[in-house]
């Protein structure tokens, strides 16, 4: 009987090490991919251009992965040495706190939860395995320790003068980029409206209410309910206003979204989506939404999957982001490309120069493009996160 328990205990300590070794990078691997996309050449007249330009993404998950930000990588889609290499100035860093088993576009409850293992894998704090705001600040600290390393390549903004330190550093030196903290999804509250402030106080300026379930917060657009907002999420966003946390609808039912719209006192942002004209979708926005949110001064981030523009590559993200322009107006669109959120794109960070070229291509004048590929997202940071550090 001994020597059974004996061979169990070693087969299970086996078991565990190839799991910390091996099953985050396949999950990784798995999840995050490269399709086959728009594989041109960029024009040297669109790379000049690019290369002038300050690039800004208000969307993707990378804190979620076991990878070293400062490093690049064969997995994934972004990392600090990737983000430079395609220019991109601006960084929004969003955290997963949860994802529901069987996640899908349509109808998820949140009942199971995807993370749980990964956390346990990727060998995060033991609180981190249970409480969905202890997750949030593992990963807040995953980039502050990254920016702690990076003698000054990597930035955390959190204030309109960070941001201003950072653009005039920035024109000087192209090896830079700035991150900013947001997370998807209210849960991670877990229920509290304090953790708001706990949440600000680790960094985070931009908040979504929702990801792919029904929260204590409100109604997602692949959840069950189809409803709007609960008393808690009213709550919520009243709170993240005064601080100057920065609303974020992506993933919110259209009721909810309404609802929001009805509330805030501060432009709001959708940071990752695309738009149901050109693809038909439960997250796309109408144009009836895009243009509320226009008229709250907000700013709409297209992203770059199969989910939000039907197609992978530069002209469908274009097709997505001139139709957002026609009907929201130029000052209103940006780019939101969900990298590294289990979703498969046409290249990594590296690619975005294509998105230049294919803007080039529609007849775009030169300046709405520096708008449109990061200069509205700059501007939006600069006039709504908090003036100073609190």
């Amino acid at each position: 009987m001994r020597k059974f328990a004996w061979w169990t205990v070693v087969l299970l300590t086996v078991v565990m090490v190839l799991g910390f070794a091996f099953v985050p990078g396949y999950v990784d691997s798995k999840y995050n991919r490269v399709g086959v996309g728009d594989t041109r050449a960029v024009s040297a007249m669109a790379q000049a251009l690019h290369d002038s330009l300050f690039v800004a993404d208000l969307h993707a998950d990378e804190l979620l992965w076991a990878r070293d930000p400062l490093r690049i990588s064969t997995r994934g889609h972004t990392d600090v040495p990737r983000l430079i290499e395609g220019n991109v100035a601006l960084q929004v860093f969003s955290v997963v706190t949860k994802t529901p088993r069987g996640i899908n576009f349509d109808q998820n409850t949140g009942e199971t939860d995807n993370i749980t293992l990964l956390a346990v894998a990727q060998r995060w704090p033991i609180a981190a395995w249970s409480s969905l705001s202890a997750r949030a600040l593992h990963q807040a600290a995953r980039l502050r320790d990254a920016e702690s390393r990076s003698s000054g390549q990597l930035t955390i903004v959190r204030t309109r003068d960070d941001l201003a330190r950072f653009i005039s550093r920035r024109a000087a030196r192209h090896d830079l980029v700035a991150g900013l903290l947001a997370i998807e999804g209210l849960h991670a509250l877990d229920g509290k409206l304090g953790n708001v402030d706990t949440l600000f106080a680790a960094g985070f300026r931009m908040m979504g209410l929702m990801h792919f379930f029904d929260n204590e917060v409100g109604s997602s657009a692949h959840g069950v309910s189809h409803g709007g907002l609960t008393p808690l999420g009213r709550e919520a966003i009243a709170r993240m206003e005064s601080l100057g946390i920065i609303v974020d609808l992506a993933h919110a039912s259209p009721k909810a979204i309404a609802e929001a719209l009805a509330i805030s006192t501060r432009p709001v942002v959708v940071s990752h989506t695309g738009v149901a004209a050109t693809c038909a979708g439960p997250r796309n926005l109408t144009d009836a939404q895009l243009r509320a949110i226009a008229a709250k001064g907000g700013l709409i981030g297209i992203g770059y999957f199969e989910g939000a523009v039907c197609g992978l590559g530069a002209p469908a993200i274009v097709r997505a982001i001139l139709h957002a322009v026609r009907i929201a107006g130029i000052a209103h669109v940006a780019l939101g490309s969900d990298f590294d959120g289990a979703v498969t794109v046409p290249w990594d960070t590296r690619g975005v120069p294509r998105i230049t070229e294919e803007l080039l291509r529609a007849g775009m004048s030169r300046e709405n493009i520096r708008a449109v590929m990061g200069g509205n997202a700059r501007a939006f940071l600069l006039q709504n996160l908090p003036a100073s550090r609190q």
